[in-house]
């Protein structure tokens, strides 16, 4: 049975002494709920791979509380660390060179010589992880390929008699996933996510390469199937067809909506929870419809996570 946890000291204190034993534990970041697990124990990170039914080659991000805390596991070369000045606590992740003496699972890296970390801004989250003082690897708490999950029974949905506990934190507050930069020595986007490619730029001075390989994931959340519904997808609607439930934005009007306002910030926020009631709404066999997002600022990322929702599967 999976307990739910109160976002208070007893209920850290309890989710920090189970993550100590090895257990599974859900809690709240400011982009999704993560799914936690002392990532220096090959049987909690596998535990992880099990409870979410996630490819083993597909690697984890490392949640820590600060850059001072990073460094004791990666090395951060000098655009990573002006990175991680500039944006830490926040929604971004760095693929750092692993230390040989990191203590890590080889599990959470999927035997690659980098890991990807992030230091979450969400104070509950920074309190389980100063409570717990250890890393923490945490993907998204969901089954593999589903839609992330932004409020505790969303995680329970999926998940629940397959972990330990959720802490409870409420809604998130970003939505997205974090975005992923490989920083050093020149700079690559491997996802985008919530922190807007051009802030990234305009920090780092230049622009961002693009990289990845859906077949061989050098991290997290580039799987080219992913954050799937059961229904169908189709992206760039104005008008719904036969047998589709379409989400609107902007000007395009739906049954439900990112964002009347056209606000891709809201549009980020509502993004997961607005797939989930569009798939209950679709049913078996049903289709979706999404109006479509601009290509810029958060509407990146937005776009990522629907067209992986939209990929053959």
């Amino acid at each position: 049975m999976t307990e739910t946890l109160a976002p208070d000291e007893a209920g850290i204190a309890r989710a920090a002494r189970l993550l100590a034993e090895g257990e599974l534990v859900t809690f709240p970041t400011e982009t999704v709920y993560g799914l936690g697990g002392d990532a220096r124990s090959d049987r909690a990170v596998a535990g992880i791979y099990a409870a979410k039914g996630r490819p083993s080659f597909n690697p984890l991000i490392v949640h820590l509380p600060d850059l001072a805390a990073v460094d004791r596991y990666a090395e951060v070369g000098p655009k990573a660390r002006a990175l991680a000045q500039a944006f830490w606590p926040g929604p971004l992740t760095l693929v750092l060179p692993l230390r040989t003496d990191a203590g890590l699972s080889n599990l959470v890296t999927a035997g690659l010589p980098t890991v990807a970390i992030r230091v979450p801004a969400h104070p509950l989250a920074q309190r389980l992880l100063r409570a717990f003082g250890g890393p923490v690897a945490a993907p998204s708490a969901n089954p593999s390929g589903r839609v992330s999950p932004t409020r505790a029974d969303h995680v329970l949905d999926g998940l629940c008699g397959r972990i330990a506990a959720v802490l409870d934190g409420g809604p998130c507050a970003v939505g997205l996933e974090s975005t992923i930069i490989l920083a050093d020595p020149e700079p690559m986007l491997l996802r985008p996510g919530g922190v807007p490619v051009e802030a990234l730029e305009a920090a780092l001075g230049q622009p961002l390469a693009t990289g990845g390989d859906a077949r061989k994931p050098t991290a997290p959340g580039q799987l080219a199937s992913h954050y799937a519904p059961e229904a169908g997808v189709r992206l760039n609607a104005t008008s719904a067809e036969p047998g589709e439930i379409l989400v609107g934005f902007g000007p395009v009007r739906g049954a439900l909506t990112l964002s009347e306002a056209g606000d891709l910030i809201e549009a980020a926020a509502r993004l997961f929870d607005i797939l989930r009631q569009a798939d209950r709404l679709a049913g078996p066999g049903g289709r979706i419809a999404f109006a479509p997002i601009p290509e810029t600022g958060l509407g990146l990322a937005i776009n990522d996570r629907l067209r992986r929702a939209a990929a053959p599967r």
